[in-house]
């Protein structure tokens, strides 16, 4: 096998000069990236080395025997000698390449993920780190870095932590600024509260009416349509007794549409909505049938911190044909990593209303607002 090292500032074209001189039936047998320092290891250049390979194969002219073409008495039929070698060095190594290339794809995807470590200065690195401990995505742990990157060239000396910390919160907040935050807006009636089970919604609910009741002296009454667990309902009636307001249990569409009738009187209702596994579809469709969505209405998806990212993904998926207006987040005192938050505002351009950090009802929830929002993302210790 012939074999050759090719070193290119990209993939691709480490690749054109293979397939220049090795042709089409080359084999990628390894890569790797290369990264050169320059300006005192400020700036780092990275190439790719590509090791490629291409067997050298002798084949033989084979002449077919021809057919006596004076003959018109049966039907010409080209028979391959026996002979002939059948060779199937193209197909093998079009396999092998096929293989490579699958390789160098995972390869890359790789490198992609370590792109971070590999261009940015060591100094850095610590406080990616943390960037990741907080589940940062990806996505905006590179804008993150793309700006330290820029700022420390700028400065022409390494930043501080305060200075880290600080572009941090430029660049999250750029990406904020628009989505809308803060709770209650008290200009519209109905609170629609949903969220899966385990998230602690009812207990949510109870401080959103707490405070509705204490602070805007507003006239409350609760609708449950969690009839599932007879905790819950019990557990909203100990809420609402403590509160003096009223409470409808509902079990269909009927019984939703007389609640809301015998609640003309009162100045907010908070509707509880059954905890489910709300990765199913057939459990949404369901509030969708039972709950009109008109214009009196504010809706709030509660989501909690301690859950994955990717399930809480796919509840948000879920209730898309639901006009939510923001997001809730709950338990954010029993994680150490509240990236996620900040992952799921930016990706699905949602606001946030609350954020609950405790059991006791009212205390334990503050009012989303963005400044402090920004500084919640470091509410632990950086090492």
């Amino acid at each position: 096998m012939k074999m050759k090292k090719y070193t290119a500032p990209s993939i691709s074209e480490a690749m054109k000069l293979v397939r220049a001189e090795l042709g089409e039936d080359a084999v990628i047998i390894n890569s790797k990236v290369i990264v050169t320092k320059k300006l005192f290891g400020l700036i780092k250049q990275k190439n790719f080395e590509v090791l490629a390979g291409v067997d050298q194969v002798e084949t033989k002219t084979m002449s077919p025997q021809l057919p006596d073409l004076q003959s018109n008495t049966k039907t010409i039929q080209y028979k391959e000698p026996e002979e002939q070698p059948k060779l199937h060095i193209d197909d093998t190594l079009s396999k092998e390449l096929k293989s490579e290339i699958a390789d160098l794809k995972l390869m890359m995807k790789s490198m992609q993920k370590h792109t971070i470590q590999s261009e940015l200065p060591e100094n850095f690195l610590p406080y990616i780190d943390f960037l990741k401990r907080q589940e940062l995505s990806e996505e905006l742990i590179t804008a993150i870095s793309d700006e330290l990157f820029v700022h420390q060239k700028q400065k022409n000396a390494p930043l501080t932590e305060v200075e880290m910390k600080e572009i941090t919160k430029e660049v999250l907040r750029e990406l904020l600024k628009e989505l809308p935050m803060g709770g209650l807006s008290y200009q519209k009636k109905y609170i629609n509260v949903f969220g899966p089970t385990g998230v602690g919604k009812t207990t949510t609910i109870a401080k959103m009416a707490a405070r509705s009741v204490l602070e805007k002296k507003k006239k409350i009454g609760f609708i449950t349509t969690d009839t599932y667990r007879i905790a819950a309902i019990e557990q909203l009636k100990t809420y609402a007794n403590l509160l003096q307001a009223p409470v409808e249990i509902v079990y269909n569409a009927n019984d939703y549409k007389k609640a809301i009738e015998n609640f003309a009187h009162l100045d907010l209702v908070f509707i509880d909505t059954a905890g489910r596994n709300y990765k199913e579809a057939k459990y949404v469709d369901d509030l969708k049938k039972m709950i009109n969505f008109d214009e009196e209405v504010e809706s709030y998806l509660v989501l909690a911190l301690t859950a994955k990212e990717q399930d809480m993904e796919s509840i948000i998926q879920q209730f898309g044909e639901i006009p939510i207006g923001k997001y809730i987040f709950t338990k954010i005192d029993e994680t150490n990593s509240i990236g996620t938050m900040y992952n799921l505002m930016i990706k699905y351009n949602k606001g946030l209303a609350y954020y609950t950090n405790g059991q006791e009802v009212p205390e334990d929830i503050e009012v989303a607002d963005l400044d402090a929002v920004l500084e919640l993302f470091f509410q632990g210790e950086y090492e």
